[in-house]
């Protein structure tokens, strides 16, 4: 009975040890996560009449969204530059990443170091120095002119979509390498082996073998990376220009100068609804490649 009693105390006090464990995330979830989105949700159906709540509900804010050609072309400016960032990035991580899984031997610490090193600097940072790099007088249009490459420096390195998608793919290129590594290191080296066993070039065995199984770490990156920079408004801002401007730019608007928050809500919503439509598509793809694991 003794033994009975103290097995029962350890599970009680286990209990209770989960729960303060799980405390903290749960009360990040709920207040400042779950809250402020139904907050976001909330306003977003609210009219704009100075006040921080307003005074009654409108579906005039999804109104305007769905019906103003110039907010369907931001977004989809926005999805096709986070697009397009994405496949740059995870394409350019990719190769990397499969590097320090399978051939960096000794070296994988300092290369992984040298990778994660751009965190130790703020965003901004970064961002302006893309925009020194690209510059009319930066540093490229220097040296293309000093080799004689052309004669005036050129406008069509800033202020391009061209700009936003170099700069967002460099400072996102972290974010795609991690999960990439990490599934690769999770693909045991015996399958590899038995490929080469049975005759498979190294061409065939990583077609066949190691780019399937490496696929959900791929997804991961592709959303990791997609998903923040379809918001974006500090690079547009920055190194982009008029033919650049991002939805994030436009939401930014709207809680500032415009200072119609139901507005900028609705824009938010919409904007989260497109994103959540692009991750259930990754979901089912990665049910799809997930199955030849």
């Amino acid at each position: 009975m003794a033994g009975g009693a103290g097995i029962q105390g350890g599970d009680g006090g286990e209990r209770a040890f989960r729960l303060a464990a799980s405390a903290p995330g749960a009360v990040v979830t709920l207040v400042l996560i779950l809250f402020a989105l139904a907050l976001l949700v909330g306003l977003s159906f609210r009219v704009n009449d100075g006040s921080l709540f307003g005074a009654g509900f409108t579906l005039d804010n999804f109104a305007t969204v769905g019906t103003d050609p110039l907010y369907a072309m931001v977004i989809a400016r926005s999805l096709t530059i986070a697009g397009l960032v994405t496949l740059a990035t995870v394409a350019t991580a990719y190769p990397v990443a499969y590097w320090l899984s399978f051939h960096a031997g000794r070296r994988r610490a300092l290369v992984l170091f040298l990778v994660t090193l751009p965190f130790w600097t703020s965003y901004l940072l970064r961002v302006f120095a893309w925009k020194i790099v690209l510059a009319y007088n930066g540093v490229l249009n220097s040296a293309f002119t000093a080799t004689g490459l052309w004669d005036t420096p050129s406008t069509a390195l800033l202020n391009t979509p061209a700009a936003v998608v170099l700069t967002l793919a460099h400072a996102y290129a972290p974010f795609a390498i991690l999960p990439i590594l990490v599934s690769l290191d999770t693909i045991p080296r015996s399958l590899t082996e038995a490929a080469a066993d049975l005759g498979a070039r190294p061409f065939t065995t990583f077609r066949r073998v190691i780019l399937p199984n490496s696929m959900p770490g791929v997804l991961a990156a592709a959303v990791v990376v997609f998903v923040p920079t379809v918001g974006d408004y500090v690079t547009p801002a920055l190194v982009g220009g008029p033919s650049s401007t991002m939805i994030g730019t436009l939401i930014q608007a709207q809680f500032g100068k415009a200072q119609d928050w139901p507005f900028g809500a609705a824009l938010a919503v919409v904007v989260m609804a497109v994103i959540l439509a692009a991750i259930l598509l990754v979901r089912l793809g990665d049910r799809r490649f997930g199955s030849r694991t």
